[in-house]
């Protein structure tokens, strides 16, 4: 499951953005329409957290698959974007399967 870079990177690519949007669309809410800011801490740190580990993933997998600076920078906006990390999936499932074709 976790064996190689690419594969660790989509996974945590995904996570990353569930919380992005567990945060938007739950706790923010919670927070500015029930006035309980707890769920914001909890999710805000996991997801700093997250967030850390992506660039961590992301860092390995573009020195492993040599990918372009541009490449990573746009990976980076798309983590910020809603949704982002999810078109981001798409493109790296590609590189994915290109390389699963070039090693048969």
């Amino acid at each position: 499951m976790f064996s190689s870079s690419l594969k660790r990177f989509r996974i945590i690519t995904f996570v990353e953005g569930v919380s992005f949007l567990t945060l938007l669309f739950i706790a923010m809410p919670i927070k500015y329409i029930g006035g309980n800011p707890i769920p914001v801490k909890i999710v805000g740190m996991a997801h700093g957290l997250l967030f850390f580990v992506f660039l961590f993933c992301l860092y390995q997998a573009a020195v492993e698959y040599k990918w372009s600076k541009k490449f990573s920078f746009f990976a980076i906006v798309f983590s910020c974007i809603p949704f982002g990390t999810f078109i981001l999936d798409s493109d790296l499932k590609k590189k994915q399967l290109i390389l699963a074709q070039q090693k048969k």
